[in-house]
């Protein structure tokens, strides 16, 4: 469409998933057992036209706490972990020191991998398998004890998946949302912190108001 002054505009369609891009789990993400983080049961608070009512993430407040960096891939001495690796809770000690931090209650802690660099290329981002399993390195059920023993508000990598996948039945997610009320961020951006050397950081990020969603788009910010 064009006026008969000549102005013209341009807009778009957008369709995506609530987890996909760089983004936020909600609690409610995430069950087991058929009950959700603080033993409610799931069946009870979701319907096909609100969503989840318990736990959404329409109902996370904007962020705005100190964020710490883990750069796991650094502290290695490699540009990106394997696709294989274990985030050991021995990596995140050494990665704590190498950065001169300490991971503290109500602290957002991000782990770099390294995998942030393939994000032009899904089919290496996503490293899918036969069978359609996602391969990513991660922490495992120790890493996530590690975490959710230090109380932190909220766990990110540069990864799909945060945990290190395939996993059958994600333990870290199981422990970080369903069993500890931690937040999980993935498909960050490290590189440039990690460049620059900011291990610490206020985060700033705020979802999308997605009314009874299981998890949303955010802008994720490092301010130094």
């Amino acid at each position: 469409m064009v006026s008969p002054e000549g102005a013209s505009s341009a807009a778009e369609s957008i369709a995506l998933g609530g987890h996909v891009g760089t983004h936020i789990d909600a609690l409610c993400h995430f069950s087991c057992g058929g009950k959700l983080f603080g033993g409610h049961e799931a069946a009870v608070v979701q319907s096909y036209d609100g969503g989840l009512r318990k736990w959404p993430v329409d109902g996370v407040r904007p962020i705005f706490r100190r964020g710490v960096m883990l750069d796991v891939a650094g502290v290695v001495g490699v540009e990106e972990l394997a696709e294989d690796f274990k985030v050991t809770p021995e990596h995140l000690e050494v990665a704590e020191a190498h950065g001169g931090v300490k991971v503290g209650a109500g602290d957002v802690v991000l782990l770099r991998t390294g995998w942030a660099r393939y994000w032009g290329d899904a089919a290496r981002f996503i490293r899918a398998q036969k069978g359609g399993a996602v391969h990513g390195p991660g922490p495992e059920l120790a890493g996530a004890k590690w975490l959710s023993a230090r109380k932190v508000f909220a766990a990110g990598s540069d990864t799909i998946a945060f945990e290190r996948v395939p996993a059958a039945n994600m333990p870290v997610h199981v422990h970080l949302l369903v069993e500890s009320g931690i937040h999980i961020m993935e498909a960050l951006n490290l590189e440039e912190a990690a460049r620059e050397r900011f291990y610490e950081f206020l985060f700033i990020a705020a979802p999308l108001k997605i009314r009874g969603g299981t998890g949303a788009p955010v802008r994720a910010f490092a301010a130094v």
